[in-house]
């Protein structure tokens, strides 16, 4: 029975072992939401989720397309996904923190130099056409006018030759009819929500130039950068390099300010450091590889930060497994389990100690039937050295084969250790031999016992009968 116990044991610990070590090494499964279903950032995280299951890395990704980049920040928001590709601007979940900045838009104003439209503001009374390229670019552009107190305007204002003060006329316009807009002065400028380096912004900046009467054009900037942001937050500054747009001479011919919205990668404050820092590391260090099927990956960055409290403290907050790759300091197993280590360790001599108290418990229980049966044992040495008759002798050798049938019938039933089943038999033997010495010289006894009284016979006999004449 103790043998099969151990085997039990031992089979399972070995189980749970097994169960932990498959437990700690499974990968992490993420569900990154992202939208619109179509878009380059639905790309870039489909590329990514094939490259991280053929790498069998720790961490994967489960990509669920939504129709809009708000689905997809409603369903971080809810739960419903570990990772959202998210842009600010249009829905900000507030339990999203930034893993990456997957690309970023700035609001690319291009207007004929002739137009005298150098800065926002300027526009004033004007035409604006804007290449819509997502639903939130509309929003984006109004949010903006309310800054400088100024407002789109309705299609009645819009349809006179003259504009009413503080009123600017939005006109959705197509990249192809770009040109023709211009040069038919039916907008005054042409803005883009677009990467400055990307291809739309690029051909927008080209169609623009093109319908100028000169070729001649201007970048539009958008000061108050600073305050802008503290009254948005959620958009970010952008600076335009001289010469972005190449061109000779270079377009523009000196850096313009101004602002943009970011797409981002964020995930669930809840979701596990380790996890999140692992699929940050995969992301960075494989960019050159997913460029190859989603170009976007090339304009990927990390967030700006100067230490880790302002990392985690921004305007839009990082991941703490994001700066923990930023940073170099990525959780080792040891870091990640330490606590649960140590526990172990403090507990762990406890817990033994109890179970060895238990056990020399069970087993001094197991013990006490045997040594009733010992104590036994030794009364009955002192009663044979005792006994008179053969009777007695009789009645303590059934008890002692009594007392042995007892213990064998325990020992097929508990575990009996070596030293006490040595002093048993040692007692049981002894027993035996003190009533087989009892034995003896109780017959001993009873022969010379016999003997005399056959002598005091014949002496008897002797004197009573008549001597022979």
């Amino acid at each position: 029975m103790r043998r099969e116990w151990l085997l039990v044991l031992l089979a399972l610990g070995l189980a749970a072992t097994a169960a932990a070590v498959v437990y700690l090494s499974r990968p992490t499964t993420l569900t990154v939401a992202v939208g619109p279903r179509d878009g380059a950032e639905a790309a870039l995280m489909e590329a990514y989720a094939n490259a991280l299951a053929r790498g069998r890395e720790d961490v994967r990704l489960k990509v669920v397309p939504l129709d809009d980049v708000r689905d997809s920040a409603a369903a971080l928001q809810a739960g419903r996904a570990d990772l959202a590709v998210v842009r600010p601007d249009v829905h900000m979940p507030d339990n999203g923190l930034t893993l990456a900045i997957l690309h970023d838009e700035a609001l690319v104003i291009a207007a004929p130099e002739a137009s005298e439209i150098e800065s926002f503001p300027d526009l004033a009374r004007k035409r604006l056409g804007i290449v819509v390229r997502h639903n939130a670019d509309l929003p984006f552009l109004t949010n903006l006018l309310t800054f400088y107190d100024l407002a789109a305007a309705s299609a009645g204002e819009a349809a006179e030759a003259e504009l009413p003060v503080g009123r600017v006329a939005l006109v959705q316009l197509k990249p192809a009819d770009v040109t023709a807009a211009i040069a038919e002065k039916r907008v005054d400028a042409v803005a883009v929500i677009a990467n400055p380096a990307s291809k739309p912004a690029g051909q927008t900046v080209r169609a623009v130039e093109l319908g100028a009467p000169d070729r001649k054009i201007d970048l539009v900037s958008v000061p108050d950068g600073e305050a802008i942001l503290t009254r948005f937050p959620e958009l970010q500054a952008v600076t335009i390099p001289a010469g972005t747009f190449g061109g000779r001479p270079k377009r523009p011919d000196e850096e313009v300010k101004t602002v943009g919205a970011s797409y981002r990668l964020m995930a669930r404050g809840a979701v596990s450091r380790v996890a999140v820092a692992s699929a940050t590391q995969h992301l960075f260090e494989w960019r050159s590889k997913l460029a190859a099927s989603a170009p976007i990956a090339k304009l990927m960055k990390a967030p700006e930060f100067d230490t880790t409290v302002a990392a985690t403290s921004a305007r839009l907050p990082n991941h703490p497994g994001a700066v923990d790759y930023f940073e170099r300091e990525q959780q080792t197993f040891l870091d990640r389990y330490e606590d649960y280590i140590y526990l172990f360790a403090f507990f762990g001599g406890t817990i033994g100690s109890g179970i060895a108290w238990l056990g020399q418990r069970l087993a001094r229980k197991r013990r006490e039937r045997v040594d009733v049966v010992l104590d036994r044992l030794l009364d009955i040495l002192r009663e044979v050295r005792a006994a008179t008759t053969a009777h007695e002798l009789d009645t303590i050798a059934v008890e002692t084969d009594e007392l042995v049938a007892d213990v064998v019938r325990y020992a097929r039933e508990r575990t009996i250790d070596n030293r006490t089943v040595s002093a048993l038999i040692l007692a049981v033997d002894a027993v035996h031999a003190a009533i087989s010495d009892a034995r003896r010289q109780l017959g001993a006894a009873e022969a010379e016992t016999r003997a005399g009284a056959r002598a005091r016979t014949a002496r008897l006999l002797s004197l009573s009968m008549p001597a022979a004449e």
